[in-house]
């Protein structure tokens, strides 16, 4: 697979053209280098300054917890009540210890440009990029309501400083918990401005802010008057991006403690109103006000959403190069509506008709015969990853086995098992050091990869061909196999995953169940209703 040099053009909601070319970085990977004088850095502040500035950040929320509790005691909260003279208070004292707090910390002064809009302007807020708990910030410079997980009132001190803001709640166990909470923030946004203003980060997910990823409709869905508002951390040595791949939350609040000073901008932009075809089409409300936002930071916008997580995340547990062509190409998925409902299923099925063409090289009008939909600009990007060599032709496994990726990122073997099925013979289904070579290099989202290690290494007998059967004793035996690869790879072995990541374990490289996913930041919890979750693509296949 590669990224095509020519790539089509989305369009904008005005019908303008826009750049929707992948970013550069990977947007939910976050690398951490450090020179010999800022490891030196560190250790000393480590010794010095961490201990004194977590102890204080500990005793500023401890302070906070009791004025919560007060403001919070018999006052309901779906109901609004006018705001008393107690509960002012407590909002002004409680904003100066959060400020003390984040001083601590190192965000010695708060830049802050623009103007704030009023709950009765703008109800709601939309936040980006989002790539930290430190995003934080701005709720505590306002006191605004959040959207979080209903888990989080539960949590000891911290779930009682959640209360005092009156958040929107989702909650897991209600299967209708999506559609109740937008109806929830429907019912404060037209409230006329006596609830407070709900700060939503619409991204869903953290990145580290190479470039904006697709906005959920759900602070859209209102379709009333809405802020933007941007963050930004100019810092030279980023400490504060907390990706899906990258330091975990506890490194990046050491490292960022140890930072002698944090900067920190937060820009509100002037308020976005819908018009009649957006405040119909939330999506299409998204999307412009995502282009108004990434116009302001000077970052690229991407349709990379928070279902890649889980592609990123099966990264992680292979070692993928940061330049993995398989986040565009399950961009492209969701964009032609390719992901079956019944994966396993569909799967098979492509997989007994790519077995007959028995690797006949199709072009793009018989690749859109094979899918079953239309030739369309959208469909010439997705060929363009599997045409390598520029011939107009691609072999239709390839496209199965990216397929299987990303529809089943934690079942290794099963994909393996589908492309032993495709390449191997009727006979014995055994494959070569070549094909394995392109199946790898497929499921890696990767143009080059050299196997002679792996297969050398299976192919004890020196045969010249390995079995499924051969191939998944191997794994059970060298629960590390990806280490052949990384040994035989540069780029591979400079991937994000290394220094920060376990090793890859069985369980974690050919689990054939459900990946386990980290957990989504609670800022931001996934509440947008499943009507509205394909909407934004068909918005985009229209304009192309």
């Amino acid at each position: 697979m590669r990224l095509p040099s020519n790539r089509q053009c989305a369009m904008e909601g005005d019908g303008k053209k826009m750049d929707q070319a992948p970013p550069f970085r990977n947007p939910f990977v976050h690398v951490l280098k450090f020179t010999p004088l800022e490891r030196a850095k560190i250790a000393l502040m480590t010794v010095t300054l961490f201990p004194i500035r977590l102890l204080i950040a500990a005793f500023m929320m401890l302070l906070a917890w009791p004025f919560a509790f007060l403001a919070t005691v018999g006052h309901p909260e779906t109901t609004v009540q006018p705001q008393c003279l107690w509960r002012r208070l407590v909002d002004i004292i409680l904003k100066i210890i959060m400020r003390v707090m984040w001083f601590a910390g190192g965000f010695h002064w708060l830049t802050v440009k623009g103007q704030k809009a009023l709950p009765a302007e703008a109800p709601i807020l939309t936040l980006a990029p989002h790539s930290s708990y430190f995003d934080a910030i701005p709720v505590t410079m306002s006191m605004a309501s959040i959207v979080m997980k209903a888990e989080s009132r539960d949590i000891p001190l911290w779930g009682t400083l959640i209360k005092f803001i009156r958040p929107v709640f989702v909650s897991r166990s209600d299967q209708d918990s999506r559609k109740k909470t937008v109806e929830e923030i429907k019912r404060r946004a037209h409230s006329g401005g006596k609830w407070p203003q709900i700060m939503i980060f619409p991204e869903g997910t953290c990145t580290n802010r190479s470039c904006l990823i697709t906005f959920k409709p759900g602070a859209f869905i209102p379709a009333v008057p809405v802020q933007p508002v941007v963050i930004r951390y100019p810092n030279k040595l980023d400490t504060i991006t907390w990706t899906w791949q990258g330091p975990g939350a506890f490194k990046i609040l050491w490292l960022t403690l140890c930072q002698l000073h944090n900067e920190f901008v937060i820009e509100f932009l002037p308020i976005y109103t819908p018009s009649e075809e957006e405040k119909k089409n939330p999506a299409l409300f998204a999307i412009n006000v995502r282009n108004i936002m990434a116009k302001a930071l000077g970052v690229p916008i991407t349709d990379y959403s928070f279902d890649d997580c889980q592609l990123a995340m099966a990264e992680g547990q292979l070692k993928l190069p940061v330049d993995t062509c398989l986040l565009e190409f399950a961009k492209l998925v969701r964009r032609l509506g390719l992901k079956p409902q019944n994966a396993e299923k569909v799967l098979w099925e492509y997989g007994n008709r790519a077995s007959t063409l028995g690797g006949q090289k199709l072009g793009l009008n018989e690749f859109a015969q094979f899918l079953d939909v239309p030739v369309s600009d959208m469909l010439r990007d997705m060929f363009a990853l599997f045409d390598e060599h520029e011939n107009n032709c691609i072999d239709v496994r390839e496209y199965v086995i990216a397929l299987s990726v990303v529809c089943r990122p934690a079942k290794t073997l099963e994909t393996m098992k589908l492309a032993f099925k495709m390449f191997g013979g009727e006979v014995d289904g055994a494959i070569t050091e070549m094909q394995l070579a392109v199946i790898l290099k497929t499921a890696l989202g990767v143009t080059h990869l050299g196997v002679t290690c792996l297969f050398t290494a299976i192919d004890s007998e020196d045969t010249g061909k390995i079995t499924f059967g051969k191939f998944r004793s191997f794994v059970e035996q060298q629960p590390e196999f990806a280490e052949y690869l990384h040994s035989e790879n540069a780029a591979l072995r400079s991937g994000p995953c290394r220094g920060h990541q376990k090793k890859p374990s069985l369980s974690s490289l050919v689990s054939l169940g459900t990946a386990t996913l980290k957990t989504v930041n609670g800022i931001c919890p996934d509440f947008s209703t499943n009507d509205h979750d394909g909407t934004i693509y068909e918005i985009l296949k229209k304009h192309n």
